[in-house]
């Protein structure tokens, strides 16, 4: 491994606790944090109603999962490497994110209600943990308002809801849909350069998220906001890859999370720095943790 593997390690873990360290943000009190918007926010327009979710039609196919290690000029983490190519048979995945108004119809339906909608563990923790909405929410006077990063402000529909693993997976089934695979998702993102094609809501350009309609991206596909605006959750386990190999001067770093207890997630949020938002970088978290910016879309599959 030469220098400019070890530096870009170093350079990228630390911009990863960067992000990690504002979700913390949230939880002092209203009022304790001063800023300006660093670009235009959309918190300041009035939240609407979403449009009824629409899917997108993905026809079988075949990608190439990761990153090569032929690729000299290619920086990954040892959990990206080595390239493999595998087949995704057709679906269809929700165009933008689930939104705050979305979750609300689950929500109202008694979604956190009813156990059916849950995997057992994850209705052990919602009960024993009295969990009865997204944590970045807070129930005021008949309605619900959302802790953004310097303010509370009446829940904006239109934005992603950020969710755990648990509670997108219970949306999802009240549904009656999934959350993607990795490689459902990597397929829906086939033809996306989040580098090349156009701003999106990450990189410390903006301190909270934005409606999901003014994605500025979409895959060839015509599915949209794949990278920014808030992580999104997959089913797929945190694994490795045949071939893997971990890193000989971090040997820990990715196969500590080789335990089924972690979940993939993809794309990327506001707090995102730009050099992780390429298709191959993975995210993971336990099911249960509330505080990622992360949100969802759903798959169908006849």
């Amino acid at each position: 491994f030469d220098a400019a593997c070890l530096l870009n390690v170093a350079i990228e873990h630390r911009l990863m606790h960067a992000e990690t360290l504002a979700y913390m943000l949230h939880r002092l009190p209203v009022g304790t944090l001063r800023g300006q918007p660093l670009r235009p926010s959309s918190s300041v327009i009035p939240p609407v109603a979403p449009s009824p979710p629409a899917m997108v039609a993905i026809p079988q196919g075949r990608l190439v999962l990761g990153e090569s290690r032929d690729n000299a000029q290619a920086f990954g983490w040892d959990n990206e490497f080595p390239a493999h190519e595998v087949a995704v048979p057709a679906f269809a995945i929700d165009q933008h994110m689930v939104t705050n108004g979305q979750y609300l119809d689950f929500m109202i339906d008694g979604g956190y209600e009813r156990a059916e909608f849950w995997l057992a563990d994850d209705w052990a923790w919602r009960t024993s943990h009295d969990i009865r909405q997204p944590v970045f929410w807070r129930s005021d006077r008949g309605g619900w308002c959302l802790r953004a990063m310097h303010h509370e402000l009446p829940l904006p529909l239109d934005w992603p809801v950020y969710v755990s693993h648990a509670e997108a997976q219970a949306y999802a089934r009240w549904a009656g849909k999934a959350l993607p695979t990795e490689a459902q998702w990597m397929r829906a993102a086939q033809g996306c350069d989040p580098l090349n094609a156009g701003p999106c809501n990450a990189n410390f350009q903006n301190w909270d998220p934005e409606p999901v309609q003014t994605a500025r991206q979409a895959s060839d596909f015509g599915v949209a906001g794949l990278f920014g605006n808030g992580w999104e959750w997959t089913s797929s386990p945190f694994a490795p890859a045949e071939g893997f190999e971990a890193f000989p001067f971090y040997p820990g770093y990715s196969k500590d999370f080789f335990d089924g207890r972690h979940f993939v997630l993809k794309g990327g949020s506001p707090r995102t720095a730009a050099c992780m938002l390429r298709p191959s970088f993975r995210n993971w978290f336990q099911p249960h943790y509330q505080h990622v910016y992360a949100g969802f879309r759903c798959v169908s599959v006849d």
